[in-house]
C-alpha cells in the first residue's frame, strides 16, 4: 500500500506543476486575447467588455485557482472561440489519438520482438549488425519525414491508402484501419527501434543465465527457449519503455494528425494554438499530462505486478 501510496502522490505533484507551468506559459503569451476576439476594428470599449467576461483583469493566481477549481469539478471551460466545452471537444478526438496510439505501438512491438530476439541470438554476427545499422537510420529521421516518405510511396505513387480521408470505426473496422495504417507507420518507424535495442540488450544478459544453459543443455528448440524462457524477464525494461514512449506518440500525433488530417486530440490542439483559444490549449495540455501520467503510473503498478521484488526494492530502500 505504500508502494501505491507513494506512486499516486508523485503523480498528483506532476500534475500540479504541468498545471502551473501550463497555465504560466499560456498567461505571458505575446499579444492579446481579447483583441484577437474582437477582430481588428473593435473599440476599446468592445475589448474591455470582452476582457472583463474572461476574467483577464483578475490577478493571474485568481484566474489561476478559479481555473484549477472548474478543472477538479470537471469544468475545463469553453472554447473562447466556439462556445464548446472543453472536456467536450477533447473526448470527441480523444478515440482517434488513443487508436493512432494503440496502432502505433502495435506495429512497434511486432517490429520489435521478433527482431531484438534476433538480434540477441546472433549477437554480433553480420545479421545483427545490419539491424542495428537500419534501426540507426530510421531512429534518425523524423517521424514527419517518414509521413511524407509513406504518402508519397503508397499513397501518391501506388494508391494504395488514402492521404487525408479518415474512416471511424462505426463506418467498418477494415476502412477505418485503413485509413489510420500510415500515420500509425509514420509514429512506429522510429519507436519500434527504442524497443528492440532495449530488449536486444536485456536478452543478451538474460541468455547468459544458468538456467538458459540448462534449457539449452536438454536439447529444448532455440525457439523454444528465447519465447517460453528468455523473452519474459528480459520484458520488464521493455513495458516501461512503451509506456515512456506513449509521450513520444502524442507528441508525434501533433503533427501526424495535422499531416493526414486526421480529427485528433493533437490536431485538436495545434488549431487552437494557432487561433489563440487559450481555454483550449490549457485544456487539452492538461488533459494529455494527466494521460501520461495515468499511464505511467499504470506501468509502474503492471511492472510491479509483473516482478514482486520492485515492490520489495522500494519498501526497504
Amino acid at each position: 500500500m505504500n508502494f501505491v501510496f507513494r506512486k499516486l502522490m508523485r503523480l498528483v505533484g506532476v500534475v500540479f506543476a504541468v498545471s502551473v507551468i501550463t497555465f504560466l506559459m499560456v498567461s505571458v503569451l505575446p499579444g492579446d486575447v481579447a483583441y484577437a476576439i474582437a477582430g481588428e476594428d473593435a473599440t476599446l470599449d468592445e475589448i474591455n467588455r470582452i476582457r472583463a467576461e474572461l476574467g483577464l483583469n483578475d490577478p493571474i493566481l485568481i484566474r489561476y485557482w478559479d481555473w484549477v477549481i472548474g478543472c477538479l469539478s470537471g469544468d475545463f471551460g469553453a472554447s473562447i472561440r466556439t462556445g464548446e466545452p472543453v472536456l467536450e471537444a477533447i473526448f470527441s478526438r480523444l478515440p482517434v489519438t488513443i487508436e493512432l496510439m494503440v496502432l502505433s505501438q502495435v506495429f512497434a512491438v511486432l517490429l520489435a520482438i521478433p527482431l531484438g530476439l534476433y538480434s540477441a541470438y546472433r549477437a554480433g554476427s553480420p545479421a545483427d549488425k545490419s539491424i542495428t545499422t537500419v534501426g540507426f537510420v530510421f531512429v534518425s529521421i523524423p517521424n514527419f519525414v517518414f509521413a511524407l516518405i509513406l504518402i508519397y510511396v503508397f499513397a501518391t505513387t501506388l494508391d494504395l491508402f488514402p492521404v487525408s480521408k479518415y474512416t471511424r470505426i462505426d463506418e467498418g473496422l477494415w476502412a477505418n484501419l485503413h485509413s489510420m495504417a500510415l500515420p500509425a507507420l509514420a509514429i512506429a518507424a522510429g519507436e519500434w527501434v527504442v524497443l528492440m535495442r532495449v530488449l536486444r540488450s536485456d536478452l543478451i544478459n538474460v541468455l547468459k543465465e544458468d538456467y538458459i544453459a540448462m534449457a539449452r543443455s536438454k536439447g529444448l528448440p532455440p525457439a523454444y527457449v528465447l519465447f517460453r524462457h528468455a523473452l519474459r524477464p528480459a520484458s520488464f525494461t521493455l513495458l516501461t519503455i512503451i509506456g515512456l514512449q506513449v509521450a513520444n506518440v502524442m507528441s508525434g500525433a501533433l503533427v501526424i494528425e495535422t499531416i493526414f488530417a486526421l480529427p485528433g486530440l493533437g490536431r485538436l490542439l495545434v488549431e487552437n494554438i494557432f487561433a489563440r483559444d487559450f481555454m483550449m490549449v490549457q485544456g487539452c495540455v492538461l488533459f494529455i499530462a494527466v494521460f501520461y501520467t495515468v499511464i505511467n503510473f499504470s506501468v509502474d503498478m503492471l511492472y510491479a505486478v509483473i516482478d514482486p521484488r520492485v515492490r520489495m526494492e522500494r519498501r526497504h530502500g
